[in-house]
């Protein structure tokens, strides 16, 4: 070591930052151009659809400059990706019903304000470790809830009505479960409290079974490995707790018969286009009608096959391949990737175990998410009826995901360089 102190280190380079306000413009003109395209998709411009994107786009740069002349933060990759994905969802939604668009982005602007905030207490690690608890209770309370009182909708119990507005506690459960496991085993670990998350995640998942949530209950699970690898890095755990799944799942297909029904028509959708296949074969066929560039916006016909919550929620994706291009919904696709590079990134030097477990987990939740969606409804993998982050209509789904988010964010080192108050470690 003594001789280190003597050699020279080679000066990197200046690499010379993105613009932010650059980008910014950049993006807002392409939302613009989107937004009216999708405006006009109807008989007469919608104004309600023009109305709402300018706010989104208003939200954008209030946020942005807010952030970066008051705190002087800098690093807005993340954000930038989110409002891309989102707006694209706004744009698609408001094709199809600018009313539901305008909710969209009530609970978009709800997902930003809750994002910062998340962001701001994830800054104090000591406060996430006094506050695991009371997630941890909160979460199972959400799903015992949802077991009394929860409403069936799309053969799943995971719908709470509440003054006319229906939610999903599940998706809030995800923010819990990421938060939980990550101030859990944020530190050397005894087997005490590994045995703890491993209750919590049995309670979570067993719960979801209940309810016949199964593709969210596969993204727990999925985001419970991720976790415990983080933590252990042992394969041999990692290839028992699949197996005892996998276990699991064969006993659940078996004798749930909304489930078999599924699986049922696992790659052979073509042998029943009019009936079991239907979801998936007239997403195919759009997907391949839109070619490279797309027909246009509201010029598709995978929205005249569906109603217009499916649409906009499962098969979101088959629609912006459709009209918007297969290359775009590759670039759609490569904004999640990016997100979870940035996650892998930021883990390697964040400041504590606790950001790199909760960021890592975060992003592959996300992706994995994202592969459910897409390849459920191009029958790559069993239709799941998860929604495409950011994109799909859905507000519970906007929040969490916003709120997921957050723990990347937080694991960034440069994001606390900049917040004045927050305690270091």
């Amino acid at each position: 070591m003594a001789g280190k102190k003597n050699m020279k280190v080679k000066k990197l380079p200046n690499i010379k930052p993105i613009n932010n306000f650059a980008m910014l413009f950049v993006l807002s003109i392409f939302q613009i151009i989107t937004g009216y395209a999708s405006a006009a998709a109807g008989d007469t411009i919608s104004v309600k659809m023009l109305v709402s994107m300018g706010i989104f786009i208003v939200l954008e740069w209030v946020y942005v400059s807010v952030f970066y002349t008051v705190l002087h933060r800098r690093n807005f990759e993340l954000e930038f990706i989110a409002f891309f994905l989102t707006g694209v969802g706004l744009a698609v939604i408001g094709s199809v019903d600018p009313d539901a668009c305008f909710k969209q982005l009530l609970i978009a602007v709800a997902g930003v304000i809750g994002y910062t905030v998340l962001v701001f207490i994830l800054g104090d690690v000591d406060l996430c470790m006094k506050l695991r608890l009371p997630v941890a209770i909160a979460a199972l309370v959400l799903l015992l809830i949802n077991l009394v009182i929860g409403t069936v909708k799309y053969g799943a119990q995971n719908w709470i009505e509440i003054g006319g507005f229906t939610v999903q506690p599940s998706e809030f459960v995800k923010v819990a479960f990421i938060f939980v496991g990550a101030a859990t085993l944020e530190k050397i670990q005894t087997s005490k409290n590994i045995i703890k998350f491993i209750a919590f995640s049995v309670a979570c998942v067993g719960a979801l079974i209940l309810i016949r949530d199964f593709g969210t209950a596969l993204i727990f699970f999925v985001t419970f490995l991720i976790i415990a690898f983080m933590n252990s890095g042992d394969f041999k755990t990692i290839g028992l707790a699949v197996s005892a799944a996998g276990l699991g799942g064969a006993i659940v297909i078996k004798y749930r018969s909304y489930v078999t029904n599924r699986f049922s028509i696992y790659r052979h959708v073509w042998e029943d286009p009019y009936g079991k296949g239907y979801q998936q074969t007239h997403i195919l066929t759009g997907i391949a009608s839109g070619g490279l560039l797309g027909i246009g916006i509201g010029n598709g016909n995978i929205r005249n096959y569906f109603d217009n919550y499916l649409v906009t929620t499962d098969d979101v994706f088959g629609i912006i391949c459709e009209e918007w291009g297969f290359l775009f919904g590759i670039v759609l696709v490569l904004s999640f990737v990016a997100i979870a590079v940035s996650a892998l990134v930021n883990s390697i030097a964040a400041r504590s175990t606790f950001y790199s477990i909760a960021a890592v987990a975060g992003a592959g939740m996300l992706l994995f998410q994202t592969a459910l969606n897409i390849f459920g409804i191009t029958d790559i993998l069993p239709l799941t009826g998860v929604t495409l982050p950011f994109v799909s209509q859905g507000g519970s789904s906007m929040l969490s995901c916003w709120a997921v988010l957050a723990f990347i964010k937080a694991s960034d080192v440069r994001t606390y360089n900049y917040l004045g108050g927050v305690k270091k470690k």
